[in-house]
């Protein structure tokens, strides 16, 4: 009978940083992964992530991410509503289709429109099951409208 040799390996830990996980695996060493979207995560929300970037990394730190006022934050929150059954499928595709609309626009139109689509996102919140993302999502939006 041979006796089992007892081997060390997995990861320490992994930490995001400027869009990539970075893997520290006892056996290897380092390991980067680049996320790919799947049913789990969309392209719109590896964008969002990729815009939040920070000049040194010290996970100890525990730095706040802060997301800039942009249309695929905004996205990436109507992402997580619709894979969450946060919002009704109709609410989702009138939401995305007024983003896409003032996202062509500019100037005054574009604030207007913006701001038209915070309120009526703001009042979809009532009846939703994830409230607090759309709260959220309003929030990005009128943050846009106010850039």
């Amino acid at each position: 009978m041979n006796a089992a040799k007892a081997e060390i390996g997995g990861f320490w830990n992994a930490y995001w940083y400027n869009g990539y996980i970075f893997g520290s695996e006892l056996g290897r060493g380092l390991d980067v992964f680049e996320l790919k979207p799947s049913e789990f995560l969309s392209q719109n929300e590896i964008d969002a992530a990729k815009l939040v970037h920070f000049d040194i990394s010290n996970p100890s730190d525990q730095q706040k991410l802060v997301w800039p006022a942009s249309f695929v934050v905004a996205r990436a929150y109507l992402d997580q509503l619709v894979r969450g059954h946060g919002v009704q499928p109709d609410q989702s595709s009138a939401i995305a289709k007024d983003l896409d609309a003032a996202e062509q626009m500019k100037g005054k139109d574009q604030k207007s429109a913006l701001k038209k689509l915070a309120s009526q996102v703001e009042h979809d919140a009532q009846g939703s099951s994830d409230q607090n993302r759309v709260h959220m999502l309003a929030g990005v939006i009128k943050d846009l409208a106010n850039a």
